[in-house]
């Protein structure tokens, strides 16, 4: 039986917002059923394909469209942008306020006893919802996909896409609870804006600066990583505004050479 999926503007983010919550729901059933070494176990798994899509994800600092625009200076170019928005992040304090939100939805949607327990569950949440935000929104489909869909040509690339959230979900939700469901909220807004931007704008940024975009959220995924390994305890928000700041310094160096 064929499934028939109604098309308008935006549908490719809908379909990725249920598949999160249907895999969530499945990883947070069968979560029930692990002890804390299962659990521990299939959150190194997950620090280690994090790691794996982090490395394709820099793959484009070596493509072609970066390197007409930049030359060879795509590595500095990335290392500034990120260090600049790091900077920026840092003085922000987002790593803190994306602490606070996941606390905040921890306290809204879920109801519990206060005291050790509470706290070591209040952790796990904002835990999953960090991890999975960051896993779901950062990368080439999401952005690609997203813009696609905005343009009118399709939602085939957040289809796709949905699929393998839907299967992640169910991986982190199983480690890290309800806080993985969350981070739709993160996937509608994130998502569901770019899909905007491509629907009034049109084709918002060249090719060469989308790949400095995905590269400098591969070096992101890379640190959320080390995160998952318990390698280091690094601050991933902070490191937020790379991202934006990437495909503009690409711009301004396309300008000067």
């Amino acid at each position: 039986m064929a499934v028939v999926i109604v098309q308008f503007i935006g549908v490719g983010t809908v379909v990725n917002v249920v598949a999160v919550l249907i895999g969530s729901g499945i990883g947070m059933l069968l979560g029930d059923r692990f002890n804390e070494r299962t659990r521990s176990t299939v959150t190194d798994v997950l620090g280690l394909l994090t790691l794996v899509i982090a490395g394709t994800s820099i793959v484009p600092l070596a493509a072609e469209p970066l390197r007409s625009a930049v030359g060879s200076a795509g590595l500095v170019v990335i290392m500034v942008s990120m260090l600049i928005g790091t900077l920026i992040g840092s003085a922000l304090k987002l790593e803190d306020r994306v602490t606070q939100l996941g606390a905040w939805l921890r306290r809204s949607l879920v109801r519990g006893d206060r005291g050790a327990d509470e706290e070591n569950a209040q952790l796990r949440f904002i835990d999953g919802f960090v991890t999975a935000s960051l896993v779901f929104c950062i990368g080439p489909m999401a952005i690609l996909g997203s813009l696609n869909d905005g343009l009118g040509r399709g939602a085939e690339q957040l289809y796709l896409k949905s699929v393998l959230d839907l299967f992640a979900a169910m991986a982190f939700a199983a480690s890290f609870g309800a806080g993985v469901a969350a981070s739709i909220l993160v996937v509608a807004i994130l998502q569901g804006g770019l899909t905007l931007v491509g629907w009034a704008l049109g084709d918002v940024l060249p090719t060469a600066q989308i790949d400095a975009l995905t590269v400098a959220g591969g070096v992101i995924l890379g640190g959320l990583a080390l995160r998952l390994l318990s390698i280091k305890q690094i601050r991933i928000a902070d490191m937020l505004p790379g991202i934006v700041i990437a495909p503009i310094a690409v711009g301004l160096v396309q300008q000067v050479i």
